[in-house]
């Protein structure tokens, strides 16, 4: 009898893989979890928008283990802008705030003034969020921002990050 090996398929993979980042977070090994979130993000890019949207905020939140906020927004935004859906692409921007508000806690907000034109460029498909992305960075730089977003969570980050 002859045993044939079939490789996994790609959502076999994907949640093999998320099992590893999630083991590797809670062993504290960061750079093993970023590896792998990266290899879920390659995998899931164009074929698993939910899967690619998970990985974009784990990755955002190893970010914010790091310390690393601008990192942790960049992936928040991708993961936004590649939302499967509105339902996830709402959270998605719920989940940004809460990136957002930790930021100004710390007083963190002027590192989105540095190396924001690759996200900008990446969201330019998307008007609205191109906008709340340019109206982020501008605040960023103490600038003051009166654009009136569709979106009443762009608007309800925007006026809370100006208090």
């Amino acid at each position: 009898m002859v045993i044939k090996f079939e490789p996994l398929n790609r959502r076999e993979k994907i949640v093999k893989l998320f099992r590893e980042a999630i083991e590797a977070e809670n062993a504290r090994d960061l750079k093993t979890a970023k590896r792998k979130l990266d290899e879920i993000m390659e995998l899931a890019r164009k074929t698993e928008p939910e899967f690619y949207f998970e990985a974009c905020f784990r990755m955002a939140d190893i970010f914010v283990q790091e310390d690393n906020y601008r990192g942790a927004v960049k992936c928040a935004i991708r993961g936004i802008y590649n939302a499967p859906n509105r339902d996830l692409y709402l959270f998605g921007i719920k989940r940004l705030g809460d990136i957002l508000f930790i930021m100004k806690r710390q007083n963190r907000l002027g590192e989105l003034t540095e190396n924001m034109d690759i996200t900008l460029s990446l969201v330019k498909d998307d008007e609205e969020l191109h906008s709340f992305v340019s109206a982020l960075v501008r605040l960023a730089r103490g600038e003051e921002v009166e654009e009136d977003f569709k979106l009443k969570e762009f608007r309800e980050i925007i006026e809370a990050l100006k208090e």
